[in-house]
């Protein structure tokens, strides 16, 4: 074999895997970004036609096991829409890894203690924002027995 063709059979550098969850976060940003129901086909063109349709199904599959899209037969297919965004997604993992432990407070008490201080605080002001909205949703319900 000529060393041209050895060079030219041989790889031209690592494949580049990606990093977990990506995927589905690009096929959940071309859902969204269609604006409204989409076929896996045209989910697959928006991401460049690369991926074989059975990867999309099954990235779609996934998303739809986890609430972040939803599905409406289209004849023998389904369309699909979004439901979450890609911080929802993000959410939704978290609180599935959450879910799967058995110590919540522990896993909760280390995740709180290696967040930076301003992920930290803006956590606290979340938590008190939420706490505030849910102490006007029971005040706007009245005492209870009323309604």
């Amino acid at each position: 074999m000529k060393k041209r063709d050895a060079e030219a059979a041989e790889p031209a550098g690592p494949v580049r895997r990606r990093g977990q969850g990506e995927l589905e976060t690009q096929v959940l940003a071309a859902v969204r970004a269609a604006g409204g129901p989409v076929t896996a086909g045209r989910v697959r063109e928006r991401l460049g036609g690369t991926l074989a349709y059975t990867t999309v199904i099954t990235i779609l599959t996934r998303l739809h096991a986890k609430g972040a899209v939803a599905r409406e037969r289209a004849g023998r297919s389904f369309e699909w829409t979004a439901v979450a965004d890609e911080a929802g997604l993000a959410a939704l993992r978290m609180r599935r890894l959450l879910d799967g432990e058995g110590d919540r407070e522990a896993v909760l008490t280390r995740f709180v203690t290696t967040l930076p201080a301003s992920d930290e605080q803006l956590l606290r002001e979340l938590l008190a924002r939420a706490e505030a909205e849910a102490e006007d949703g029971a005040e706007a319900d009245g005492p209870a027995g009323e309604g």
